[in-house]
């Protein structure tokens, strides 16, 4: 993996985004799910959301 989590929050944020995707591609397929993509997608963006604000609290 080229990037190394800096602490165990960070971590599993990453492994979070990481299943957020696979759930996205899993359903990808599946009709009428535009409502749940739009979600997860949602969820996603917190997520990197977080995990933003944690990587500036580490870099300081």
């Amino acid at each position: 993996m080229p990037y190394e989590a800096g602490s165990r929050e960070c971590r599993n944020l990453i492994d979070a985004k990481e299943n957020i995707i696979k759930v996205m591609q899993s359903l990808n397929e599946l009709k009428n799910l535009e409502h749940i993509e739009l979600q997860l997608k949602e969820i996603y963006n917190e997520l990197e959301d977080l995990h933003e604000i944690r990587r500036s609290q580490e870099n300081e």
